[in-house]
């Protein structure tokens, strides 16, 4: 199950990550977050284990969605190696998700 990141932790979990990162930033009040949710749960579902997901507060975390460029939620970045590998602005579909990580796992 995806964890709420922090931002205290994301550097140390950034670095010692050997797999994917995939974020999702979103909000409370976001009826699209919520939409997303699910697609984000089923992707870390299919993957099992080979990306690490995590959710991201952005009105906890403004400092970390302002690092990544996220002026829209929902948004779906995936960092690999301490770089931004894929990003997708608004709800994205698990297949979506999917493949997109498997495509930095190649």
């Amino acid at each position: 199950m995806s964890q709420k990141l922090l931002e205290r932790d994301f550097e140390t979990a950034l670095q010692t990550s050997e797999i994917p990162m995939v974020l999702d930033f979103y909000a409370d009040w976001c009826m699209p977050c919520r939409m997303q949710a699910p697609q984000f749960q089923q992707a870390e579902a299919a993957l099992q284990g080979r990306a690490a997901f995590y959710k991201v507060d952005i009105d906890e975390m403004p400092a970390l969605a302002a690092r990544f460029g996220v002026m829209s939620i929902p948004t779906i970045v995936a960092l690999h190696g301490g770089q931004v590998r894929w990003k997708s602005v608004g709800v994205t579909g698990k297949d979506e998700i999917v493949a997109a990580v498997q495509k930095i796992l190649k």
